[in-house]
């Protein structure tokens, strides 16, 4: 079983969340563990104080280093020498998120995902108990709660058992380099526009052919990034 704990100013955002869809069906099966933390409870000061002003001067306020680093290490342990958990911080400074690191995520023992607010979060916090930053695209929320929430749901869907058929989390989208083509099903035509013959045929070899030519046709279109060498590399 995959546990993540989930620190956060708002833990009544992961109610709903985590009891429906793909997640719920985890949690139910005993594949996913997710408990949520409210930053606050970390606190000592009488007023549950989570942040500041930053020094230097500036607009907004910063995530505070002492409940931070109290709640990572009450989860996790400290980052030095061997803890157990991985430490995930969400924050639009991160490494861009894909497949390929939600499978290695999906791996893991424990997570620790750590929820960002207001301006950002004090750097000696990253420094001392954070094992990486991840982002969720080229954009800024409010905070970290919607990129952990789609962290959860995509390392989820990986978890053994989770998914009813497994074939379904190999030939999706960025599992492989392309794009999934275009999916049809009844009725076999809908206001003129009719489902594919090949995919009427029960051809399986022609139907695969098809599948393969129209993800490929998708990727070029809408994705020719993904069908680049990597920088370095010469195509051959």
């Amino acid at each position: 079983m995959l546990r993540i704990d989930v620190i956060t100013i708002f833990p009544g955002l992961f109610d709903a969340f985590v009891g429906e869809s793909i997640v719920g069906i985890a949690v139910r099966g005993g594949q996913l563990s997710v408990e949520t933390h409210d930053l606050r409870s970390y606190t000592t000061d009488p007023h549950r104080t989570v942040d500041d002003s930053p020094f230097g001067g500036g607009a907004g306020m910063v995530m505070k280093p002492e409940p931070l680093v109290t709640a990572i290490e009450a989860l996790a342990g400290p980052k030095e020498p061997n803890r157990s958990a991985r430490v995930v911080m969400l924050t639009p400074q991160g490494q861009k998120l894909d497949q390929n690191r939600l499978s290695v995520l999906s791996r893991e023992q424990q997570l620790v995902l750590v929820c960002g607010r207001y301006e950002g979060v004090d750097q000696r916090a990253i420094d001392l108990a954070v094992d990486e930053e991840v982002s969720i695209g080229d954009y800024v929320l409010s905070g970290g709660e919607v990129p952990a929430m789609a962290l959860i749901e995509g390392v989820a869907r990986l978890l053994p058992g989770v998914l009813g058929n497994p074939e379904s989390a190999l030939n999706e989208s960025f599992q492989g380099p392309t794009l999934e083509g275009p999916q049809y099903t009844r009725p076999a035509e809908f206001r003129g526009h009719a489902v594919p013959a090949v995919l009427r045929s029960g051809d399986h070899g022609a139907v695969q052919r098809w599948r393969s030519e129209q993800s490929m046709e998708y990727t070029r279109q809408r994705r020719p990034d993904l069908l680049r060498p990597p920088e370095g590399e010469k195509q051959s």
